[in-house]
């Protein structure tokens, strides 16, 4: 090796080295920012007080959560009053989430991690919250969930080897270059408008008459008692017709918990099956009168629409051996249950206005026709075998008197 030979290489081997060198500090600089980012807030500016739209958007769904006179409601539902619990949590655990996890990765990386934005395979969950003016403060994609591999066998089998999520990939919009992981999966997060309703519904109690109107006019009825524990009557039963105890019992506190599982803003009445419902009217002892139009029954779900009357006493009727001293109490008590009543008014005619989608255990104790309501009748035997009875009725007795001789 000549002396220009030996130089050359020398330069080569410097270059590489100074190479290598550049591709190390680099490396450790793109460790030491992501370990700089571990346990910092992803979102640590988020003015959470500010926010008054919260845009969930994947793909061609899309649900905006937005105020309006005070209240959060779901666009997408013709502004259907949402559940301020659910957003309030959601705002809370937003500007509240940290980073367990960084890491460098290009755009060609995106779409193995879910976190393509717009439309198509391994799209993203966009995130966007703005204010009261639609401007958008801060913007989040959520990606593919984070696995945790368990280390004992799943008792539900493949779950055990795909692991469960304990996190989830993200990346703060309008940033580039780098992903985030969070120990939260944000797994109720999703742009589906039924998921983010106020679910509070009525609350029928006391029931003092039930009535059920069909279509078909011999299945209805109308049942009624005397008090809270009494026994339910039949209006206009006929001779032949005993109401079954043990069937009626179903009617006895209907709708005291009911909840729907969406509400309906794009069907026409009559494709609900509304124009020509099943109408059941229910009075209570307290006053209140509902009238529940329901209509037909889809994937499990009736359509209902709703109305809500009351007819409360003006003044209280005193006992005839009723206390002077106790006068003032019991006017006192009145009046605090009549504006509770009232206020129970108040909130169950703001149901009026939408119609629903209730699940079909809810209402289906009412939809009973009348016939179903009735004491089963049993077969009367026909003519031969009435014959075949007596004939052998009579070969018995034939025989026990032969015994008795003996």
């Amino acid at each position: 090796m000549n002396r220009n030979q030996f130089s050359l290489l020398l330069f080569l081997v410097v270059v590489i080295g100074l190479a290598g060198l550049m591709v190390y500090n680099k490396q450790n600089d793109a460790g030491r920012s992501g370990n700089a980012a571990l346990g910092k807030k992803l979102l640590p500016n988020l003015p959470v007080n500010d926010i008054a739209h919260i845009s969930l958007k994947q793909g061609s769904n899309e649900v905006n959560l937005a105020k309006k006179d005070g209240t959060w409601r779901v666009r997408e539902r013709n502004d259907y009053p949402a559940n301020y619990s659910e957003i309030s949590d959601f705002l809370i655990k937003a500007s509240d989430l940290k980073v367990v996890q960084s890491e460098s990765i290009g755009p060609s990386q995106l779409g193995r991690l879910e976190l393509l934005p717009g439309q198509g395979t391994n799209s993203a969950l966009q995130v966007s919250f703005k204010d009261s003016n639609d401007k958008p403060l801060q913007g989040l994609l959520l990606g593919k969930k984070h696995l945790q591999k368990s280390k004992t066998p799943s008792p539900y089998g493949d779950m055990g080897d795909n692991g469960y999520p304990d996190g989830r990939y993200v990346q703060v919009a309008g940033t580039s270059g780098s992903v985030s992981v969070i120990s939260d999966p944000l797994a109720n997060i999703e742009p589906k408008a039924e998921q983010w309703l106020n679910k509070d519904f009525i609350k029928v109690e006391k029931v003092r008459s039930v009535a059920v109107a069909f279509v078909e006019p011999t299945n209805s009825w109308k049942l009624s008692r005397e008090s809270e524990t009494g026994d339910w009557k039949l209006a206009d039963a006929k001779p032949t017709e005993q109401l079954d105890s043990t069937k009626t019992s179903s009617v006895s506190n209907p709708l005291s918990s009911p909840s729907f599982a969406d509400v309906d803003t794009w069907s026409k009445p009559e494709q609900l099956g509304l124009d020509k419902p099943t109408v059941v009217t229910l009075n209570t002892f307290d006053g209140f009168n509902y009238t529940l139009k329901v209509g037909q029954k889809t994937n499990d779900n009736y359509a209902l629409a709703l109305t809500v009357a009351a007819d409360f006493p003006k003044e209280r009727t005193a006992a005839k051996d009723e206390k002077a001293e106790d006068k003032d109490k019991l006017d006192k008590q009145f009046k605090e249950q009549q504006k509770k009543l009232q206020e129970k008014l108040t909130q169950e005619q703001a149901f009026q206005n939408w119609n629903y989608l209730v699940a079909s255990w809810t209402v289906d104790p009412l939809l009973k026709t009348r016939t179903q309501l009735m004491v089963e009748k049993k077969e009367e035997p026909k003519k031969d075998d009435k014959d075949a009875a007596g004939a052998n009725e009579a070969v018995k007795s034939a025989e026990t008197a032969v015994q008795d001789s003996k």
